[in-house]
Order: C-alpha cells, then sequence, then structure tokens
C-alpha cells in the first residue's frame, strides 16, 4: 500500500478527538455528538485497520506497511511497521473501542465529552504501541497510555476512583523508569534506536541480564505477573465498566507483546537463563490467583484476579520459547482480550440495573434474564477454557509448549484449569440459578437490543475461533517461525563461544 496507513490508523482517533473539542451547543448536544464522532471516528479506524490486515503478506516475517524518516535525529527515527504478531494486536484495539464507546453510551452520563476524548486518545496510544519500530517512539505511546486510563478510571470511577488510579499509575510508572534507563544504554552500545536493526544486534551476555531484568520489571507489572499484581484488583474495580475492557483487552498485553518484541529476541540469551524464574512466577499466578479469586465477594474483583491466573499461562508460554508455546501465548492473549472483555460487560449489564456487583446481592437471574444468563454461561464456559471457544485453544498450546521445556510448570498450568472452573462456575452458579432474595431482582429487565449488538461480535469471536483459529495462527506462523529460529540461533552461538578453546 502506497499510503501511509498505519500513520492513519493510528492517528486518526486523534483527529476525532480533536473534533470533539470544537463542538459547540448545550450540554446534551455536546455529549450526544461527543458520542456520535468518536463512535464513527472508532469505527472509520476499525474497517482501516480490516483494510490493512486484508493487505497484509501472511507468509512473510518481514515488517510490513513500513514508514520510516528522521525525528529526533542521531539514528532515532520515526518508524513505523507490522509483522504477523503485532498486526493482529492492532485488530483487536480497533475492535474493542468501538464496543466500548457503545457499552458507555447510556452508562456514562457526567463529563461525556471529556470521557470520549479519553477514550480515542487512548486508542491512539495503544495503536501506536503495536505499530512502532523505534524503541523511543516505543516508549513514548507505551508510557503516554498510562495519562488517558489514569484519567478513565479516576474520574469515572467507583468511590475509591482516586485511590485505585494513583496505585496504577505509580506501580507502572515505576517499572517504566527502569525500562527507560535500559533505553539510553541499548541505544548508547548500538547507535541507533530501530527495533529491526536491534533484534540483530548482539549484546554482551552480561548485559543483557541487566537490559532483560529493567525490561521485565516494566512488562510484568504491566501483564501483571505475581507479585506486582496488585494495583489490578483494584483498578477494575474501580474503572467504568468500559475502562475496565479496555484495560482487560488491551493494555494488559501490552508486557506480553514487550516480551515477544523485546525480551526474546533481543536478549536471548538472559531470556533463557531466566526462564526458570518465570516459569515459577507463572505457576504462582496460575494456581494462587485462582484461589484467590474464589474468595472473592465482588464480582469484578474475580474476574481481576481470573486475568492475572490467564496471564500466567501467556508468560508460560512465551519462555518456553518453543513454537507451540508462543503461538498458545499469542493466541490466548487475543482471545482473553474479547473473553475477559465480555465478562466485564456482563458484570456492567447487571451494575447498571442494580448498582452492586456484591455477589450475594444476586440469583436466580435465570428466570428473570434468559438471555443473558445464556450469553453469561458462554463467556463462563469460555473463559474456564471449554473444548470449542478460543479460551481452550491458547491455555492447551501454551500448556503443551511448555512441557516440553518444563514439566513441572505445565503440571501446575494445567491444576489452575482445573481451579479456574471451580471459581468460575461457582460464580456463575450464584448469580443465575437458585432462588431470588433480592427483591429488586423481580423487577429486572433482560438485556436490550444494543447491548445484544455489543456482545454479537463477542460471541462470533469466540466460537469461530475455538473451532477455527487457524486463520489466527496463519497470520502469526511465519513471525513466530522466525522468532523462535533467530532465538535458538542465538542460544548455539553462545553456546558455541562458551566451549570453544580460548
Amino acid at each position: 500500500m502506497d499510503w501511509p496507513v498505519l500513520s492513519t490508523i493510528t492517528f486518526l482517533p486523534l483527529l476525532g478527538a480533536l473534533f470533539i473539542l470544537l463542538i459547540r451547543g448545550d450540554e446534551a448536544a455536546v455529549a450526544a455528538n461527543s458520542k456520535s464522532v468518536a463512535l464513527w471516528t472508532s469505527l472509520v479506524t476499525l474497517v482501516l485497520s480490516v483494510v490493512m490486515i486484508s493487505n497484509f503478506d501472511a507468509s512473510s516475517a518481514d515488517f510490513q506497511f513500513l514508514e520510516r524518516f528522521a525525528w529526533l535525529g542521531g539514528g532515532i527515527d520515526y518508524a513505523m511497521g507490522v509483522d504477523g504478531i503485532s498486526v493482529l494486536f492492532i485488530l483487536l484495539t480497533t475492535a474493542l473501542v468501538p464496543i466500548c464507546i457503545l457499552a458507555s453510551w447510556n452508562s456514562v452520563n457526567t463529563r461525556v465529552r471529556e470521557y470520549m476524548l479519553a477514550f480515542l486518545v487512548l486508542e491512539t496510544l495503544m495503536i501506536g504501541v503495536f505499530s512502532a519500530l523505534d524503541l523511543v517512539l516505543f516508549y513514548l505511546f507505551f508510557e503516554a497510555g498510562l495519562i488517558p486510563m489514569f484519567l478513565i478510571i479516576g474520574v469515572w470511577g467507583g468511590k475509591r476512583r482516586i485511590y485505585a488510579s494513583f496505585k496504577f499509575f505509580l506501580y507502572t510508572l515505576l517499572g517504566s523508569v527502569l525500562m527507560l534507563l535500559a533505553v539510553m544504554v541499548m541505544y548508547w552500545q548500538a547507535g541507533t534506536s530501530y527495533i529491526p536493526d536491534l533484534m540483530l544486534f548482539n549484546f554482551d551476555a552480561n548485559l543483557q541480564a541487566w537490559l532483560w531484568l529493567a525490561f521485565f520489571a516494566s512488562f510484568a507489572v504491566k501483564m501483571p505477573m505475581w507479585p506486582v499484581h496488585t494495583w489490578l484488583p483494584d483498578a477494575h474495580v474501580e474503572a467504568p465498566t468500559a475502562g475496565s475492557v479496555i484495560l482487560a483487552g488491551v493494555l494488559l498485553k501490552m508486557g506480553g507483546y514487550g516480551f515477544l518484541r523485546f525480551s526474546l529476541p533481543m536478549f536471548p540469551i538472559a531470556s533463557d537463563y531466566f526462564a526458570p524464574l518465570v516459569f515459577t512466577l507463572s505457576a504462582i499466578a496460575i494456581v494462587y490467583t485462582s484461589l484467590v479469586a474464589f474468595a472473592q465477594e465482588d464480582m469484578k474483583k474475580l474476574i481481576a484476579y481470573s486475568s492475572v491466573a490467564h496471564m500466567g499461562f501467556v508468560t508460560m508460554g512465551i519462555f518456553s520459547a518453543t513454537t507451540q508455546g508462543v503461538q498458545g501465548a499469542v493466541f490466548q492473549m487475543l482471545s482473553h482480550g474479547w473473553i475477559s472483555g465480555a465478562l466485564f460487560l456482563c458484570v456492567g449489564v447487571v451494575y447498571d440495573r442494580m448498582h452492586t456487583r456484591e455477589i450475594a446481592a444476586y440469583g436466580g437471574l435465570a428466570s428473570r434474564m434468559p438471555v443473558y444468563a445464556t450469553i453469561f454461561m458462554l463467556f463462563t464456559m469460555a473463559n474456564v477454557g471449554l473444548p470449542g471457544t478460543s479460551g481452550f485453544v491458547g491455555e492447551f498450546l501454551t500448556i503443551i509448549g511448555t512441557y516440553r521445556v518444563s514439566t513441572w510448570t505445565a503440571f501446575f498450568a494445567a491444576t489452575g484449569v482445573i481451579f479456574a472452573a471451580v471459581y468460575a462456575l461457582t460464580l456463575y452458579r450464584r448469580v443465575t440459578f437458585g432462588k431470588i432474595a433480592n427483591e429488586g431482582l423481580e423487577s429486572i429487565k433482560d438485556v436490550t437490543a444494543l447491548e445484544v449488538g455489543i456482545f454479537v461480535p463477542l460471541i462470533i469471536a469466540t466460537l469461530l475461533f475455538g473451532i477455527w483459529p487457524m486463520p489466527i495462527f496463519d497470520v502469526t506462523a511465519a513471525s513466530v517461525d522466525q522468532l523462535i529460529i533467530h532465538y535458538q540461533e542465538a542460544l548455539a552461538a553462545h553456546s558455541s563461544s562458551l566451549s570453544a578453546p580460548n
């Protein structure tokens, strides 16, 4: 494609945000027009991302739709491009944002203009993370994304929104300070910040360890991995429904994407050395947070702890450095994006009606909200990893890939699947079955046509890719294979250098 499609997709939401700033009129007119502009902007962005992926050559592992020109000087350029991994995350982002805007259509009634502005700016920054091919540009997008999410939680969140927003901001910022130091060191060492060149640069093995730890500090918090996960339940509980959807659906995936883009290809020796550490933390996350989830009385907090457990499968699969493990990790991130987003939307549906997320306040919803109960059941089963849903494919592949390099890690991960079934099905039983103990539920209304419309694309994705995952694997295969080959060659070269006589 001759036109700069990536820059267009990245900055189009920002153009929509600027247009919203120009809207004039009374408060009601401004709110209505802001919602319309935000929705249409996000839909056009989605269409452009679909056009981009339809022109993507899946047989090539090279970066495509390249844009590069001088920016800050000294080898720091404005560089954009996508491969088989990042292109799918852009599509996930552009698909979830219009769903988030529709989910907020009737539930957000204060400062609507500012809310829509925050979401469009956040969309630009999220897409920028997945399309940046310059390390400095990536860091700017990566960190700037904190600001609109901080505002979304802090302004439109629940009663403890200020505490939750500052905890989210400080946790993620603190880890990224170390990454900034690593970025500077890499630039000084390689003389460039162009990511494809850095992937081929041979950093010293001892330096790799320090750089790996610095990047790990940032990405582990972003995922989040145990034990730096404590900001996530608070952020989810206090965030508005759409904020939780985009936080679980896209922002958590930036950590996993960072491991795939930087840790494995740029620091292969350190990645191999620290893999047992990652396996240990992943196994603890899967088992421990599943048990913690079972003890929760707040629906959002339970799903938040569930997300930490599912991200444990992702980190485990990535650092297995096997084709099945990495393919499974990418698929798991994408699948978790729409499944967890749908679960938070399910919570939002009943919260909008009852204004409580306490599990004990519900029960017997199947008799009053049969359509809702059916939708909730589908995504609960997908979250558990039921075969036939997309939730099964990623977990199964990450366990297989990890089993090849660490049997005990795969064993603990498999037990986590059982724990997930326990807490997820217990939640579903308590909310939808039994007698109606709360009088307010007697008159509760089933899902509206708008709410059903929001769920439909998520339902299609969950079932379609659960039965037929090949469209995703076809896109990611070439890039993942190249990543694994480069990783193994780097380890082989290091091993031979150590065994060579002095």
